[in-house]
């Protein structure tokens, strides 16, 4: 079984993290794709909402596309690095990971616990991202890893087999994030 990895904050879900599900989908042939929501990103400020309401916000979010299931791991695993991630899905021998991120992560991704081992152990599947993607393409793991680069014009999921592999998806970009509806919902709170 073909699946997604869509880690984050989710401070809040947004139409943009749907529309990559969605993409990620139809071009990979993916069963199914996990959002995994963390209640604190290593590389960013602790996050005020509760992982409960992030939970019901990814819910609503989703709305009918059945094929995306919301989970919190950090419980399970007792840790909130992604590579800790990777190594518990991993022991389902059954499923075959792509990991999921917008451009704007793999500007640091160089920063994450044990960054060459991800990059090393499953595909990549960058989406490109309003004010980001040149940045991300002269970002230092791009640099490290251009030579597994795969063009993304007509590529499969079987063209990221052998790893060290990743792309970057020619999606529509949506022109939102989590950081500016926090920001517009704060503005609000405070005029009233």
């Amino acid at each position: 079984m073909k699946i997604g990895i869509l880690g984050g904050s989710f401070d809040p879900a947004h139409k943009g993290h749907l529309a990559i599900s969605k993409e990620a989908k139809r071009r990979f042939k993916l069963e199914k794709i996990i959002w995994a929501v963390t209640k604190k990103n290593p590389l960013k400020a602790e996050s005020k909402t509760p992982i409960s309401k992030k939970i019901k916000d990814c819910k609503k979010i989703i709305g009918l596309n059945s094929f995306i299931k919301v989970k919190f791991y950090e419980n399970i695993i007792k840790s909130n690095k992604t590579i800790d991630l990777i190594n518990y899905l991993k022991k389902d021998k059954k499923i075959e990971i792509f990991f999921l991120m917008g451009a704007d992560n793999l500007i640091n991704f160089h920063k994450w616990q044990n960054a060459h081992r991800i990059f090393n152990e499953i595909p990549i599947v960058v989406f490109r991202r309003y004010g980001y993607n040149e940045k991300a393409l002269k970002s230092n793991i791009a640099n490290f890893y251009k030579n597994f680069k795969i063009n993304s014009k007509n590529i499969r999921a079987n063209h990221l087999n052998h790893t060290p592999a990743w792309t970057i998806i020619q999606n529509k970009e949506i022109k939102i994030s989590s950081t500016e509806i926090r920001k517009q919902r704060e503005q609000l709170r405070s005029k009233d």
